[in-house]
């Protein structure tokens, strides 16, 4: 196989997570970014003047939102999380749902957590979509302080982290190409009396790691700047014009793919009787073959799909393809979907 090897910088949208105490300014940064459209969680985006996306209910809908995000690109330039807390918030409770526990330290042993950070991915996943199709994400996040002490340093010391789990919290922070920690800024001074008063609180924000908090740019960035869009406008805009050009020939290429005839693909030969065999003909080929291999009817599939209130019953699958919800939770939810099917006690056993 032929190395193919390119050189010089990649333009593409920019992932940044900005994050720091409650009521400093985080939200607004966000709403100054190109074009935001805001996925409010929490509804922190109430006083600004903003698009915004319907509140999703529950962590399912919260990726079905962000897939169709991404099937959209002239929606906004920039898709905004508000907040990355609340959301882990709405995971969780999934993860504790599908497992029928109470909280997340039912499952013992950490367990809980590693299902967590697994089920935490598929935003970021989904979120990466949303970057491919040319669009800023920009996710905020509360911060929280805790007493910490390195093995190789004397005395412990107090250190802003992220208000997430220990899990969550690096995966996002290695994920984002660009990590904000938004702060006051406060000065010490001594008057004559030699008594220390604090003065300032100038709103700030730091892009470089230090040892009481992190941070992150690619842009070589000052380390400290005012907490306003115009300190990083340049980093992020003058991705812009390269971007939209880039989302274009995406378009572009789409449209000359459908353009070609599509093969005709044969559904999979079942030798034996199979629930699936009587399946409509308009079920998606990437669903059929599960149905096929699980032995799972098109019927018990749509009653699930009514029972969970995902889609009102005759909705045509067509139509649940077009919104993203076979991809985004038919296919990734697919094991749960099957045990519910199995697991009933009033299904016949042919």
């Amino acid at each position: 196989m032929e190395l193919k090897i390119t050189s010089g910088k990649v333009p593409r949208a920019q992932k940044v997570l900005i994050y720091g105490p409650e009521g400093i300014g985080k939200t607004t940064l966000a709403a100054a970014f190109p074009d935001p459209l805001f996925l409010d969680t929490e509804g922190g985006s109430t006083h600004l003047d903003v698009k915004r996306l319907e509140t999703p209910p529950g962590w399912s809908e919260l990726l079905l939102t962000v897939i169709q995000v991404a099937q959209n690109p002239d929606v906004c330039r920039t898709l905004v999380i508000d907040t990355a807390d609340w959301a882990e918030n709405l995971c969780s409770t999934e993860v504790c749902l599908r497992n029928n526990k109470k909280n997340i330290e039912e499952f013992g042993y950490g367990k809980g957590y590693t299902y967590l950070l697994e089920e935490f991915q598929k935003l970021l996943q989904q979120l990466d979509k949303v970057i491919a199709a040319g669009i800023h994400v920009v996710v905020t996040a509360h911060a929280k302080m805790r007493k910490f002490e390195q093995p190789d340093e004397m005395g412990a010391y107090d250190r802003w982290e992220l208000k997430l789990s220990k899990h969550v919290a690096p995966l996002l922070k290695e994920w984002a190409d660009m990590v904000l920690f938004a702060n006051y800024k406060t000065i010490v001074v001594t008057d004559a009396n030699g008594k220390a008063k604090a003065q300032g609180g100038q709103r700030v924000m730091y892009t470089t790691h230090h040892p009481c908090w992190d941070a992150k740019n690619r842009h070589g960035l000052q380390d400290e700047l005012p907490l306003e869009y115009s300190a990083i406008r340049d980093a992020i805009e003058q991705k812009v014009t390269l971007r939209k050009d880039g989302a274009q020939a995406v378009k572009n290429a789409v449209k000359e793919l459908e353009k070609k005839p599509k093969k005709k693909t044969e559904k999979p030969k079942v030798e034996t009787v199979s629930r699936a065999s009587s399946a409509g003909a308009d079920v998606p080929e990437k669903l059929m073959d599960l149905m096929v291999r699980d032995d799972i009817a098109e019927e018990e599939i749509r009653q699930v799909i009514v029972d969970r209130g995902k889609f009102k019953a005759g909705a045509s699958w067509a139509e649940m393809d077009a919104a993203g919800f076979i991809d985004g939770w038919v296919i990734p939810y697919w094991d749960n979907i099957r045990d519910v099917i199995q697991s009933d006690p009033n299904r016949l056993p042919f």
